[in-house]
């Protein structure tokens, strides 16, 4: 089985709802101001999903602020416009490795979360993303790294098969666990100046599961786990066994998880 590698990996009717739930705008808008979004701005959200997080950063450039929101979803650009399109912001269903140039020029580009469905063709997506900043715009580049990797106190087969099923997510569904490390990478050979970097915890999961986390890391293995080709070979049960042992494992409040969250921003020349 090989995923197209223009099919999104976690595509499932219940991904808007864990997207939303997953999603915590306290975190969003303190990584963009971080990276200088400020009132006034044109922004692209690139990958907005649906659209909650294109709903937090229109907010902030208000007054006279536009953000737009990108994703390659029907139906989460549909319910986008439903439940967040307003003055100021706007939703659109389009490739991002389709020309955008029709869409102007922006002041701040965001895409988080999109470069580690991208393994391979993550320059031709920094290339097409670069073109819609204007001069002395901002380009904001957030994903995880080590993703879905850091676990300590899981049972070793468990915690093998995971490592198996990221693998054969990088070679089927062009999965990248690592991009958040090339992120500065991409912005320096763009020629980008004052380039930024950030680092800090996310998936930081201890103690007591609460229901978001639960929710979340059971659609991940649900979803992903299940489309990735992975044979599960230490399980008699196969990914039934393996779903099942995750689930209760992940429950136990000894476990620790956690990814690195790499946030890269710089300016256009």
């Amino acid at each position: 089985m090989t995923i197209d590698s223009l099919e999104y990996l976690m595509e499932d009717p219940e991904e808007i709802a864990r997207l939303e739930r997953k999603t915590d705008p306290e975190a969003v808008l303190r990584q963009a101001r971080w990276a200088g979004l400020t009132a006034g701005m044109r922004v692209a959200d690139i990958g907005c999903g649906p659209g909650l997080t294109s709903s937090l950063l229109c907010d902030e450039v208000q007054p006279a602020g536009e953000v737009v929101g990108l994703d390659f979803s029907a139906s989460r650009i549909s319910h986008a416009q439903r439940q967040y399109q307003r003055d100021g912001l706007s939703f659109c269903q389009r490739s991002f490795f389709d020309s955008l140039v029709d869409l102007g020029r922006f002041d701040f580009v965001w895409a988080r979360f999109v470069f580690e469905f991208h393994r391979t063709r993550a320059t031709q997506l920094v290339e097409n993303l670069n073109r819609l900043v204007c001069s002395g715009g901002v380009l904001c580049l957030i994903d995880l790294d080590y993703n879905c990797l850091s676990h300590a106190g899981l049972p070793e087969r468990l915690d093998l098969t995971i490592q198996d099923v990221v693998a054969c997510l990088e070679d089927k569904a062009d999965f990248d666990p690592h991009a958040g490390r090339k992120l500065y990478g991409h912005l320096f050979d763009l020629g980008y100046t004052e380039i930024k970097v950030e680092v800090t915890g996310h998936h930081l999961v201890y103690g007591a599961l609460n229901e978001a986390e639960r929710y979340n890391w059971e659609r991940k293995v649900l979803v992903a786990a299940r489309r990735s080709g992975c044979d599960f070979t230490r399980y008699a049960g196969g990914f039934e066994e393996f779903a099942a042992e995750f689930a209760s494992s992940f429950q136990d409040p000894r476990r620790f998880t956690y990814s690195p969250l790499i946030a890269c921003c710089g300016q256009k020349p």
